[in-house]
């Protein structure tokens, strides 16, 4: 079975053009589900994430239209970001990777176990 030349359409980077599949979108967007949030406040469930690289995954973020970034005129500055529709129409599908990982992750597991079970170990260095 030979694979169609066209499964991808050539506009698109990659076989899924949204960032979901990127390490900290899914978790921005789950993040912002509750209402507006500034910088500072995404940082408290995100704190393994460093700041440079949560402001590259929003900026990112809103290229894609996902997220609205709204700069206060205020002292000191107050920046907020908040879901658009484009970005809340992904929660579905966040919710459905969440239960398929929810209903899968023991045998994801095991197989991951067996995996490394079949990997050669290098050999000593003589």
């Amino acid at each position: 079975m030979s694979l169609d030349p066209d499964m991808f359409p050539s506009y698109c980077p990659s076989s899924v053009p949204v960032r979901i599949g990127d390490k900290w979108t899914g978790m921005v967007i789950r993040c912002l589900e509750g209402g507006p949030r500034r910088f500072g406040e995404l940082r408290v469930p995100l704190r393994r994430v460093t700041p440079k690289v949560l402001t590259e995954t929003l900026r990112a973020m809103e290229r894609d239209g996902l997220v609205t970034r709204t700069a206060h005129d205020e002292n000191p500055p107050r920046v907020v970001y908040e879901l658009t529709g484009l970005g809340r129409g992904l929660l579905p599908l966040i919710d459905a990777v969440g239960t398929w990982c929810e209903n899968n992750l023991d045998a994801l597991l095991r197989a991951r176990e067996r995996h490394q079970g079949l990997r050669p170990t290098a050999p000593a260095m003589q």
